[in-house]
């Protein structure tokens, strides 16, 4: 790009992750473009280097890159190591009765802002609208926890997670991001973006297409 800038119209969306906020304490509203950060992982230490090298030059050579800080988003694509995936496919098994052992969790009281993913590209698309670059917070505004999660996932199929779960230290992570919660005000109000999404709808989705 700062080949190209001055032959070329480039702009660039970078994919940030509400991970580099690591457990700073949570503003009310929730984190925003202006909270500090302090990541608790190799992929949100990795995650904020590439957010803060975006910004270095976006103002230092002048590129048009934006950065979108992403809380937690799904789709049926999402990948199977991933909690929502292991919890929806496991769901569906259950409901049509393909499986009898028990779903091993980690911490069940973990809270993270969850969206749909096409919500959340919508929203990049819509930042690369603008004419000025910038960071922007993309979340819904809404915490669940995992437990919250599964409610909502064993309820679709009539059912009660605590039969089915289990919970083990084996699963918990050494540095764990306790409480995530975005405030998206600022892409909102600059590009009149909203979530189309619910968090049941994202998770009957993934049932069923699990």
């Amino acid at each position: 790009m700062r080949r190209l800038q001055n032959t070329h119209s480039i702009k660039m969306y970078q994919a940030s992750t509400s991970e580099m906020y690591g457990n700073v304490p949570c503003p009310i509203t929730g984190y925003t473009e202006t909270t500090g950060f302090a990541p608790e992982s190799p992929y949100a230490v990795a995650k904020l280097a590439a957010h803060q090298m975006c910004i270095n030059y976006r103002y230092g050579y002048g590129l048009n890159v934006s950065c979108g800080i992403m809380f937690n988003n799904e789709s049926p694509r999402r990948g199977d190591n991933f909690v929502t995936q292991k919890i929806c496919k496991y769901v569906k098994a259950v409901r049509e009765r393909k499986t009898n052992e028990k779903l091993v969790l980690g911490n069940l009281d973990s809270f993270r802002d969850w969206g749909s993913s096409l919500d959340y590209l919508r929203a990049a698309h819509m930042m690369l609208e603008q004419n000025v670059p910038d960071d922007y917070v993309i979340a819904t505004g809404k915490t669940h926890s995992i437990r919250h999660l599964l409610k909502t996932a064993f309820y679709y199929i009539g059912c009660d997670y605590k039969d089915y779960v289990i919970s083990s230290a084996q699963f918990k992570r050494p540095n764990e991001v306790n409480f995530l919660l975005g405030d998206s005000t600022k892409i909102r109000q600059r590009t009149g973006w909203t979530p189309y999404y619910d968090f049941a709808t994202i998770i009957k989705e993934m049932i069923d297409a699990a």
